[in-house]
């Protein structure tokens, strides 16, 4: 009888180590995905807090959050206290959208990475029309972050 040399003890401990190392490394690519699709949860509650600060009269704004909130914002500003109303309907939509992107993207839906990301680059597209290039330059990197997501949520899909 031909022998391996391998006892078939070494040979069910190496096969075990071989399964552990592939459920670590589909742990961590699990991890990436939702991290990359926690950046839409950013985005929202950074964009609505960028336009409670606007309604109360701050003169801050953090560069993560959208541009078309901004956009909001000043029409409303101009529209009165009825636009007060206005501005927290339309950015709390819109927020919201982003919310149930971050949802779907943190289940590994390839769909919410890929609209999400869609939506955010046009937005981007804003800020170019106003030239804030550090918000544009955030963009880019908030969009690179949640590309990963999606590269690891379609690896964890595999």
């Amino acid at each position: 009888m031909a022998s391996t040399g391998v006892a078939p003890a070494q040979a069910s401990e190496r096969a075990q180590q071989v399964d552990q190392r592939a459920a670590v490394a589909k742990m961590v690519t699990a991890a990436r995905a939702r991290a990359g699709a926690k950046w839409f949860y950013w985005i929202a509650g950074l964009s609505m807090i960028n336009s409670l600060a606007v309604m109360s009269g701050g003169n801050f704004r953090f560069v993560v959050g959208l541009g078309i909130t901004s956009v909001v914002d000043a029409m409303a500003r101009r529209a009165g206290s009825m636009g007060s109303v206005l501005d927290i309907v339309i950015n709390g939509f819109v927020s919201g959208l982003f919310v149930l992107f971050g949802y779907f993207a943190v289940k590994a839906q390839k769909w919410a990475f890929m609209v999400g990301m869609g939506l955010y680059a046009l937005d981007g597209l804003l800020l170019l029309g106003a030239k804030d290039f550090l918000g544009m330059a955030f963009h880019a990197y908030a969009l690179f972050a949640i590309y990963r997501g999606l590269t690891a949520a379609e690896q964890v899909q595999g």
